[in-house]
């Protein structure tokens, strides 16, 4: 399915994505990929220690996989020119191993904008565990292709 164009997003539009769930073996891979090898990620005796009592996911993993699992919508398939900004990203509570994440995107607002051929979408994203509790949001500014004449 191809994306939606500029023109058919609406303020107020909220898309719920689909789950995935955090394995050990993709905090690894995270931590791997970045370098970020901070041990109340990848050591489980150390983790036992701190307030959390285990192993957390690394905070970019957890909003990492928010933006995947947006993309496997298929909402900005092929019309989505860049991810512009992140704003106001904040890390409310923890995901552990085995916590099933979804996020929730809501369109906060639209500009047009002619001179790229399409548009600004700001929109709110909140990353989810199983439980539905918030453990991150913040807003996107996404440019996004305007609707062939």
């Amino acid at each position: 399915m191809a994306g939606l164009y500029f023109e058919e997003f609406t303020v107020g539009q909220s898309i719920t994505t689909i789950g995935r769930t955090i394995s050990e073996d993709a905090i690894f891979s995270f931590a791997g990929l970045t370098g970020d090898y901070n041990q109340i990620h990848t050591d489980a005796a150390f983790a036992s220690k701190t307030q959390f009592g285990q192993r957390i996911a690394h905070g970019l993993l957890g909003m990492s996989i928010s933006v995947g699992l947006i993309m496997q919508t298929g909402l900005l398939e092929g019309t989505v020119l860049a991810f512009r900004e992140i704003e106001g990203w904040r890390f409310v509570k923890p995901f552990f191993i085995g916590d099933t994440v979804h996020a929730v995107l809501t369109i906060a607002e639209t500009k047009a904008l002619p001179r790229i051929g399409g548009g600004s979408l700001i929109a709110s994203i909140e990353a989810r565990n199983q439980n539905d509790e918030v453990c991150q949001k913040g807003t996107l500014n996404l440019l996004v292709l305007s609707k062939p004449k």
